[in-house]
């Protein structure tokens, strides 16, 4: 399935962590479409994307803390990945990103869920192949038309996405020398969600090419930072695309996670 960048490109702007829900069933026909592109959006083979048609409240129970709790969704999104590949961090953060703009292109809400889970019960519901873990969820259905305290609070709901500026994120070639998708491809992936708003992603700019590596090794709230970096990396490749530029993707060693570089024809 290639990305339909245009359509995610307006959900980035959208998406927000929802944590309220509306226990009524989600209408069939989303249901079917946002299971189709679990099945067809597997940009890597290592890492897939389940819909459970459940209520997550026995795989969320309990989570509090640095998510909030989460009250009312009729079902969930399982991401999972088989832990002895490379790089399965970043894969499932790139793939997970994928389905969850999905999800909010067709007006549902979300919240990912790394960490404070508890896998073992995910992975029941879902059902993990040899080797397979889940390694996060997202609940999934029509978000609370209100907005409760904490959500706000936790969002900071009236505020641009309260992202660091490209400034503290970039180095490299200097931005007079940047090509002209560039700026936009990193302004997309700077809004990428990550946990408790860390966005530990750092670029290096190339001539045709952006870096992306963790800020630090130290991990932080059980939740890899490379699976931050891997949505990350899909909001930028996102960015580049709906620019009309096309590239691939090389994952490098740490502290590095990938490079994107332009395809030349």
């Amino acid at each position: 399935m290639e990305i339909p960048y245009s359509r995610w490109y307006s959900a980035i702007d959208q998406r927000r962590a929802r944590r309220r829900f509306d226990p009524r069933p989600v209408d069939s026909n989303l249901l079917n479409r946002l299971h189709s592109v679990c099945i067809e959006f597997r940009p890597f083979p290592e890492v897939r994307a389940v819909l459970v048609n459940q209520s997550p409240d026995k795989v969320l129970k309990g989570v509090i803390g640095a998510y909030g709790k989460i009250k009312g969704a009729p079902a969930f999104l399982a991401f999972l990945g088989i832990m002895e590949s490379s790089h399965v961090q970043e894969r499932v953060g790139y793939l997970g990103e994928g389905i969850v703009l999905e999800a909010t292109a067709l007006g549902l809400g979300t919240c990912w869920v790394a960490g404070m889970f508890r896998p073992e019960v995910a992975a029941t519901l879902a059902g993990t192949g040899k080797n397979e873990k889940v390694i996060a969820v997202s609940p999934v259905g029509y978000a609370a038309q209100h907005w409760s305290m904490e959500e706000k609070i936790m969002t900071g709901f009236g505020r641009t996405h309260r992202r660091k500026p490209l400034s503290e994120l970039v180095n490299g070639l200097e931005e007079v020398k940047w090509t002209p998708w560039t700026k936009k491809a990193l302004e997309t992936a700077r809004l990428a969600p990550s946990a408790v708003n860390r966005q530990p992603w750092r670029f290096l700019i190339g001539r045709d090419d952006v870096t992306v590596s963790v800020d630090n090794l130290s991990d932080t709230y059980h939740v890899s930072k490379r699976l931050d970096c891997g949505i990350a990396m899909l909001h930028l490749e996102v960015g580049a695309l709906n620019e009309g530029v096309t590239g691939a993707w090389e994952f490098l060693s740490p502290p590095g996670v990938s490079r994107f570089r332009v395809k030349k024809y």
